[in-house]
């Protein structure tokens, strides 16, 4: 039985859309979460971080243009920090992400996510 998948989704996302249409076409129907109106906690980020194994700069969206008003290209800046802004700001974090008790993966390309549904 697959596990319970909960989607970090953006509607307005094409590959958030792909994802979810994708899980939907395996037979998963995920919980959605839509992160921009709820975004998650930093122990919620902390956790995700720690089941996609990576650091919080390489979840942050680079193109965003609060990115650049923040001067989140500063390396001086700590995980605790960067984590903080995502909170504040969810548009930073990359889109989509599935998510299980135990795995996360990023939906870039999609079929990031078709290894949490076997």
């Amino acid at each position: 039985m697959t596990q319970q998948i909960t989607l970090y989704h953006n509607p307005r996302c094409s590959k958030s859309r792909q994802t979810l249409a994708l899980l939907e076409a395996h037979d998963v129907k995920p919980t959605i979460r839509l992160y921009l109106e709820q975004p998650p906690s930093a122990a919620e980020l902390r956790e995700v971080l720690r089941l996609l194994d990576m650091p919080a700069r390489a979840l942050l969206r680079r193109g965003e243009s609060v990115y650049q008003e923040l001067g989140l290209d500063n390396p001086a800046l700590s995980e605790a920090e960067l984590i903080e802004h995502m909170v504040r700001h969810p548009i930073l974090i990359e889109r989509p992400i599935a998510l299980t008790d135990s795995e996360a993966r990023i939906g870039r390309p999609p079929e990031n996510v078709l290894d949490l549904v076997s």
